[in-house]
């Protein structure tokens, strides 16, 4: 099968688990999301269904970027084999100093996978500011498209480059796990505000590099391995 027909078929499939999914529909950045919509968010919630969520979640979100990538890659397929993920920090113009420490961040800690500025025309996922009960998390609007959601009083609780670091780690495939130390990114808000390390890890490193070695194509069938798990 060729890598164009590949890639193709892999979107459609990516299409239809987000379709499938339940996700709610697209919010302005100044409002909260509707209740019913997934979300990995930086703090485990109380209730245990909603921490045991959090997994599938941030897998519907990286698999809402990997569906806009492919599709802007059908649209070009001579593109390098290298990966570019493109965002749009334009929403969240509080935090344009956070947003761009953490992509700086994972750009210097990852080989595979590229964050890149760009227009909003151009994303594949967007960061957005407001209030929300919730906090801050990493979500999909139900048409293959993710988004990053800063909530002002948990990036003065917390320390908010941690916070989009963190969040960010979401796009790149990687889940919470709220009960690591302050060391690891992905434990979020677990270690408590105290913690302000907002870099991956080794082992965190090493798997976002796995998930994206290859390309695009490679990331995608990994993707739908995982979703089938």
């Amino acid at each position: 099968m060729s890598s164009m027909r590949k890639t193709t078929s892999a979107l459609a499939v990516l299409g239809l688990g987000i379709v499938t999914a339940g996700l709610g529909t697209a919010v302005p950045a100044a409002a909260a999301p509707v209740a019913e919509q997934p979300h990995a968010g930086f703090v485990a919630k109380s209730d245990t269904s909603a921490t045991t969520s959090a997994d599938s979640d941030a897998r519907a979100f990286f698999q809402a970027v990997l569906a806009s990538v492919a599709e802007k890659r059908a649209e070009n397929p001579s593109a390098a084999a290298a990966v570019t993920v493109v965002y749009d920090a334009s929403r969240a113009p509080t935090f344009r100093t956070q947003i761009a420490r953490s992509t700086q961040i994972w750009n210097s800690s990852v080989s595979n996978v590229k964050l890149q500025s760009g227009s909003a025309s151009a994303a594949d996922f967007s960061y957005r500011e407001g209030n929300d009960s919730r906090g801050s998390y990493a979500s999909t609007d139900g048409r293959g498209n993710g988004y990053i959601f800063l909530d002002y009083r948990q990036n003065q609780q917390y320390d908010s480059t941690r916070v989009t670091a963190h969040e960010t780690g979401h796009v790149l495939g990687l889940p919470d796990h709220y009960s690591g130390p302050c060391g690891e990114l992905m434990s979020g808000g677990g270690p408590g505000p105290s913690c302000t390390n907002a870099n991956p890890n080794a082992a965190e490193r090493a798997r976002v590099d796995r998930l994206w070695a290859g390309g695009l194509a490679a990331a995608m069938d990994k993707a739908l391995e995982k979703s089938a798990r």
